[in-house]
């Protein structure tokens, strides 16, 4: 019997493939020796689950929430953030589908060379790399001058070498010990959110000290919209409503960083959807949640949103408690987005050296980016991402706050074209694996709404990036900066791509030639099972995750 007939005769074909090429990984529970030189799963199912937590909790909706809030009134602050929730969450499933089916190193990076073209792959990985190596000294500037809350006497850059140091030290330990403190920083940061909501609940119906019942009291005054600019009419809510979409984008960014902890995850075929199928469900409570109270807490009109300085001063929900006279919660607020700027940076290198590996390994950067440990640590392409960390330094000058809102733009509308990119090896893969036979019902992971919801995202991924710096063609508002920071990334992806797609001179990848078999074989062999909950707060977390 053929391999045609076979597909075709057999539904169950894709999980009982013989495979010929390997994955780069080792399979420790497959009962094979472990190999040096690859990647080896280290992480485990708790490790996964607050990964993709952590992805998703970050400054962006403890601090840029607010500047939303400001420019787009408390309904543009929610309509935006359902906007690009719903992108969010089509991206999620359309990458869960592939990573849960074949969870490469490199992830989506290396689906796309398989699913799209070997120049798409390499402008998904350098865009990415690009990404997450500009954001490494962003997020550790904002972490210094957090600290600034507190102690303002002391040289930033002494904060900048202490959280490098940590940074750099938890990577260097491996893909386990991330995923260990990322599994304490996210939990930190769910805590607080959670925390935040309920309190700001209370607040809204008068249940802090000065007894103030807000209610909806902010959505009649100063209004439910905010003006752009003081444009008059339905033209200046909607264009406060467009400013909040980028902003709030960036808020979401991160949360495909689970495609690259999946060439380390341990029983990927079980714990990658576990993780996927609940993106929506922290959505709908930190996001959607955490904006409807800041909707309901804080004013648009208040002057303490526009941020000068990135502390928790202008927080929203620090702004409340202050209003709702209560003392000594601004430094534990400020303490959590401290620990969610050093896990962002953690995050950031870790993603940044898996995705230049990923890059060495389909043949797109110097084959020394291969080396790992013994251990399974990428050492070479670790320490070369760690020397980008050198330009938060630049936060010792005066004018590190423009710096650093460049950094933003550049890495949000790199991100969104990361996105695109993803949704659209989806769309490739979806019509290849029904092009070759396969069944739908086999996978690992598999939505109903898709492909509509890849094809919902690619318009909106290109929709908010040629609209990102749209405020700069009104008449006078024209800013170079903002102009460059916001479409050079947007400009960038099709550059590298045509640039690419000439040096490798290679067809796209037709939908019957396109590869599903090779590698399933480690991928079933990996049965790991988390061992049961030990204790009451193990199985609290269980249940939570």
């Amino acid at each position: 019997m053929g391999v045609e007939d076979k597909r075709s005769a057999d539904p169950h074909f894709v999980s009982e493939a013989i495979v010929e090429k390997p994955l780069d990984y080792d399979s420790e529970s497959s009962g094979a020796a472990p190999q040096n030189g690859t990647l080896k799963r280290q992480l485990k199912n708790r490790h996964i689950a607050m990964i993709s937590i952590g992805g998703v909790i970050g400054t962006g909706l403890f601090l840029g929430s607010g500047s939303a809030l400001a420019k787009g009134g408390p309904i543009g602050l929610l309509l935006g953030y359902l906007t690009v929730g719903t992108v969010c969450f089509s991206v999620m499933i359309s990458l869960g589908e592939m990573i849960a089916y074949l969870p490469l190193p490199g992830g989506h990076i290396k689906l796309a060379e398989r699913f799209v073209d070997p120049a798409f792959s390499f402008t998904m990985g350098w865009n990415y790399w690009y990404n997450w190596t500009i954001i490494l000294p962003a997020e550790l500037s904002a972490a210094a001058v957090l600290i600034n809350f507190w102690n303002k006497s002391v040289n930033n850059a002494v904060w900048i070498t202490m959280c490098l140091a940590v940074v750099v030290g938890i990577n260097l330990f491996g893909a386990g010990a991330y995923g260990e403190a990322e599994f304490i920083f996210a939990s930190i940061k769910v805590i607080t959110i959670v925390a935040l909501i309920i309190m700001g609940i209370v607040l809204d119906l008068g249940g802090g000290p000065n007894h103030d019942r807000l209610g909806f009291r902010y959505w009649k005054n100063p209004g439910p919209f905010v003006q752009f600019d003081g444009i008059g009419g339905a033209k200046g809510q909607f264009l406060g409503w467009v400013a909040v979409l980028t902003q709030s984008a960036f808020s979401f960014i991160g949360t495909e960083i689970v495609a690259i902890a999946a060439g380390e995850a341990k029983n990927p075929r079980r714990n990658l959807p576990k993780a996927i199928k609940r993106v929506y469900i922290r959505i709908l409570l930190f996001y959607i949640g955490g904006v409807t109270v800041i909707g309901l807490l804080v004013p648009s009109n208040n002057p303490d949103l526009n941020l000068n300085t990135s502390n928790a001063a202008g927080s929203p929900f620090v702004i409340a408690i202050k209003t709702a006279g209560i003392s000594g919660l601004p430094s534990v607020i400020n303490a959590a987005l401290l620990t969610s700027a050093w896990s962002a940076a953690s995050s950031d290198l870790y993603t940044s050296s898996r995705a230049l590996y990923g890059l060495a390994l389909s043949g797109n950067a110097p084959k020394i980016f291969t080396k790992v440990t013994r251990n399974g640590l990428p050492i070479v392409s670790l320490l070369f991402c760690a020397m980008f960390a050198v330009l938060a330094y630049m936060s010792v000058s005066s004018g590190a706050g423009t710096v650093f809102n460049w950094f933003v733009n550049m890495t949000s509308i790199a991100g969104l074209m990361t996105w695109f990119g993803i949704c659209v090896t989806y769309v490739r893969f979806y019509h290849g694996f029904k092009a070759q036979g396969f069944d739908r019902k086999t996978l690992p992971y598999a939505h109903f709404l898709q492909p509509y919801a890849a094809y919902w995202a690619i318009f909106w991924c290109l929709l908010i990036c040629f609209f990102s710096g749209w405020a700069v063609f009104l008449k006078g508002h024209w800013a170079t900066d903002t102009f460059v920071t916001n479409y050079l990334p947007f400009a960038l992806f099709p550059i590298l791509y045509v640039g690419a797609k000439f040096w490798f001179r290679t067809p796209m990848v037709k939908y019957e030639d396109m590869d599903f078999i090779s590698g399933l074989k480690e991928i079933e062999a990996d049965t790991y099972d988390e061992p049961p909950p030990r204790n009451a707060l193990e199985r609290f977390w269980g249940w939570l995750m």
